[in-house]
């Protein structure tokens, strides 16, 4: 990962516990989002819909925030460009299809 990633071991490590913090986090904070914002009168699936869509910007947010936190802002900041990049690359290429 080192190697891969351009970082020293100890960045890894931050890393690694950025990730964690992250996902830990959205996890706690996921529920009482979603029963504010969706009523419960909602279909299942209409409610993981809802519940993909908004918690997938605020992992990456906390993303973000933990790694520059914790000093890997500069990997988490091009792992956010190139999260982006997929997405809008994708989109792109449906348009054009």
């Amino acid at each position: 990962m080192e190697a891969r990633w351009g970082v020293t071991r100890l960045g890894v490590v931050m890393i690694l516990v950025a990730f964690s913090l992250a996902g830990t986090t959205v996890l706690k904070i996921s529920g009482p989002i979603m029963n504010f914002m969706v009523p419960e009168t909602f279909p299942r699936w209409l409610w993981w819909i809802c519940r993909i869509a908004i918690i997938i910007p605020v992992y990456e947010v906390l993303l973000l925030t933990f790694g520059t936190l914790l000093g890997q802002r500069r990997f988490f900041w091009n792992h956010q460009k190139k999260m982006l990049s997929r997405i809008m690359g994708r989109s792109r290429r449906r348009e054009s299809a």
